[in-house]
């Protein structure tokens, strides 16, 4: 069994479990799972590889979700809302359709979570650069320089430096490594390009669980010498919507909504996202 670190932010009502993105940790959860705490029990979790989670080998989905489990169990939380960003809302909505009955999942709300095929125009390029970064050794600047970046976003300070740190691990020269490891951003992208093969359609017809999709209104600035991912993202985000639009006439269980932030939503706009998914669970079935 592999435990995976996990942060208690209190709270009572519904059960909540959040989720972070690749590369990130559960900080970046706080100022919105301190709103949501209001009106919820919650608990954020570090994916396996990230933050201060151990790592695990090979990294796949089914492995993950299982490790989740096994965490929420030690922690006494048989069932919950499954809250996801980007790399956790994937991660989300495999928990909701692990189980024929859906026990551990009442429900699910990927924030903003897809990804393409390895034949989706681009998506090798944008692969090769996140594997490039994974586990690299970066600068003592590092932090400031993430704060900087945050700060186009309007992500406030004290909330980006703190991500920033968790999401890395410190080493003894006063650099800093990125997290994942390379070998398992390796593993976690090729999961990802055979999740995104599937189409979003089939993939989110096998989960019989309530549904909460939210796709980012804006796109993100592009980093310099990466223009060409903006004409990739507007088109990938564009297909993931038409795609949404129909399932939403055919899947009651589905809803499909869309937030003016860019893809790191719940820090940019954590009390709008927080609305979003206090209003959801409001919605669902006792």
């Amino acid at each position: 069994m592999t435990l995976l670190h996990a942060h208690d932010y209190g709270g009572d009502g519904p059960q909540l479990v959040l989720l972070h993105g690749y590369g990130r940790s559960l900080t970046d959860w706080n100022a919105a799972a301190a709103l949501l705490a209001a009106g919820h029990r919650v608990l954020a979790v570090d994916l396996p590889g990230h933050g201060r989670s151990p790592d695990i080998s090979p990294w796949t989905l089914p492995a993950v979700v299982r490790h989740i489990a096994d965490t929420l169990d030690a922690h006494g939380v048989p069932e919950a809302v499954v809250v996801g960003h980007s790399l956790g809302g994937m991660v989300a909505v495999e928990y909701a359709r692990a189980e024929p009955d859906g026990a551990r999942a009442r429900a699910a709300v990927n924030l903003d979570g897809f990804w393409w095929g390895r034949e989706h125009p681009g998506a090798e390029r944008l692969s090769e650069g996140l594997l490039a970064s994974a586990g690299a050794i970066a600068p003592p600047e590092y932090i400031e320089q993430q704060v900087a970046h945050s700060a186009r976003l309007g992500i406030p300070a004290d909330l980006a430096e703190a991500s920033a740190r968790t999401a890395a691990r410190p080493l003894p020269d006063g650099t800093w490594q990125t997290l994942p490891e390379r070998a398992t951003a390796r593993e976690i992208v090729d999961e990802l390009h055979q999740l995104g093969s599937l189409g979003v359609t089939p993939w989110l017809a096998r989960v019989d669980r309530p549904l909460l999709v939210v796709q980012a209104g804006r796109r993100l600035p592009p980093a310099p010498g990466m223009e060409w991912f903006a004409e990739f993202s507007t088109r990938f985000a564009q297909g993931v919507s038409d795609e949404l639009t129909a399932l939403t006439r055919t899947r009651p269980t589905l809803t499909v909504d869309r937030i003016d932030a860019a893809h790191p939503m719940h820090m940019e706009t954590p009390t709008a996202v927080a609305t979003l998914v206090a209003e959801f669970v409001r919605g669902l079935p006792d």
